[in-house]
C-alpha cells in the first residue's frame, strides 16, 4: 500500500521533470478525480497518512503518465472549471481558460447594466458553452445564444446547456462567416421567422424559447435586438504555432488560428455585431495580448464607438469593448 502524501509526491516529481507548469496541483487534481474527493479533502488526507487502494493507485499512475505526455489535465478528468461552473470538455473542444472569466466579466457587467427587464446577449465562437454558460448563469434575466461552428465542440456545448443552461442559452450549430453582411452565403430572413422573431420576445415567450429547432437564421433575425455581443474568437495569427503542447496537439484548430494576422474572424464579428446589436449595444472581444491596437483600428473603421482594450489578472491586454 502506498499512502496519499507517498503518491502526490511521485506524480509531482513525475510531472515537474515532463515541464508541467503546476505540477503539484495537478497530481492533488488527478488523485481527487480518481479519488471522487475535492481537492482540499485529498490534501487533508496526505495529512492524515490516508492509504490509497491498488487498483485507484493504477487508475493514478496511468492518467499522471498521461499528464506527463501533455495531455490536457481537463482531457483527463472530463471537467474544466470556469467562474462558478465546472464545464464538461475534452478532445475537440477549446478548454476555457482562466483569462476568459476576466473577459466574460465585462459582458456580465454590461448585461446587468441593461435597463430591458429580459436583456439579450449573444455569444460567438461559445466552443463548450463556458461564456454564454457564465452569463446565463449570473444575469438570469437574460436570453443567451450561443453559436459554434465545430460539430465536435458543438456536442460538448449541447451536453453542458443541458446541465447549466436552465433553459435560457439557446446554442445554435453554424459558422459565424454565414451571418457576415458581406459574406456570399448570407441568409434570407422569411416572413415565418420575422414573425417567430415578434412573438419569441413578447414578454411572456421571452423565458419560453422557440418551439423549432435553432438556426443562424433565428440569430440573424435578432437585429437590432443584442444587448451584449461577445466572443473568444480563434485568434492566432497561423504562422505563429503555439509552444505549449497541450495547445498546439490538443485544442482544435479551428479554435485557435485566425488568418494571417490573426484577426479575420474578428473583422466579420465586428460586422456582423453592427447588424446585431441593438443602438448603444456592448461589443467583447477576447484577444491576444499585442492585438489590441488593431482591433481598435478595425472596430472604429466598422463605426463601433469607445473602443477600449483592457488587461487581464496578469495585466496583459486581453479583451477589447466597444459600443454600438
Amino acid at each position: 500500500m502506498i499512502t496519499v502524501g507517498e503518491l502526490l509526491r511521485d506524480i509531482r516529481d513525475t510531472l515537474e521533470a515532463a515541464g508541467i507548469e503546476h505540477p503539484g496541483g495537478d497530481a492533488e487534481l488527478i488523485v481527487a478525480h480518481v479519488l471522487g474527493e475535492s481537492r482540499g479533502r485529498v490534501q487533508a488526507l496526505a495529512l492524515l497518512g490516508a492509504e490509497v487502494a491498488p487498483e485507484d493507485r493504477e487508475v493514478i499512475l496511468d492518467l499522471a503518465s498521461e499528464r506527463a505526455r501533455r495531455v490536457p489535465l481537463q482531457h483527463l478528468t472530463g471537467r474544466a472549471p470556469f467562474r462558478s461552473l465546472e464545464l464538461h470538455v475534452g478532445p475537440g473542444v477549446f478548454v476555457p481558460r482562466p483569462e476568459t472569466e476576466v473577459v466574460a466579466q465585462f459582458a456580465i457587467d454590461a448585461l446587468q447594466a441593461v435597463p430591458d427587464p429580459h436583456p439579450i446577449a449573444v455569444d460567438l465562437c461559445t466552443g463548450s458553452g463556458a461564456i454564454a454558460l457564465a452569463l446565463a448563469t449570473e444575469v438570469p434575466t437574460a436570453t443567451v445564444w450561443a453559436v459554434e461552428k465545430s460539430r465536435e465542440a458543438h456536442a460538448w456545448a449541447t451536453r453542458n446547456v443541458e446541465l447549466f443552461g436552465d433553459g435560457r442559452v439557446e446554442l445554435v450549430l453554424g459558422d459565424v462567416a454565414d451571418l457576415d453582411p458581406l459574406g456570399d452565403a448570407r441568409i434570407p430572413i422569411g416572413d415565418e421567422t420575422r414573425a417567430e422573431r415578434a412573438r419569441f420576445h413578447q414578454d411572456e415567450g421571452v423565458r419560453g424559447g422557440l418551439a423549432t429547432p435553432r438556426t443562424l437564421e433565428h440569430v440573424q433575425a435578432l437585429a437590432g435586438l443584442v444587448h451584449v455581443l461577445i466572443s473568444n474568437p480563434p485568434y492566432v495569427p497561423d504562422s505563429m504555432v503555439p509552444r505549449d503542447a497541450e495547445v498546439r496537439d490538443h485544442d482544435p484548430a479551428l479554435a485557435l488560428y485566425g488568418g494571417a494576422d490573426g484577426l479575420d474572424v474578428v473583422r466579420v464579428i465586428s460586422r456582423v455585431g453592427r447588424e446585431l446589436v441593438v443602438e448603444g449595444g456592448t461589443l467583447v472581444l477576447e484577444h491576444a495580448e499585442s492585438q489590441g491596437a488593431a482591433i481598435r483600428s478595425l472596430l472604429a473603421a466598422d463605426g463601433w464607438r469607445q473602443a477600449a482594450t483592457h488587461q487581464d489578472l496578469t495585466r496583459r491586454d486581453r479583451a477589447t469593448t466597444a459600443i454600438r
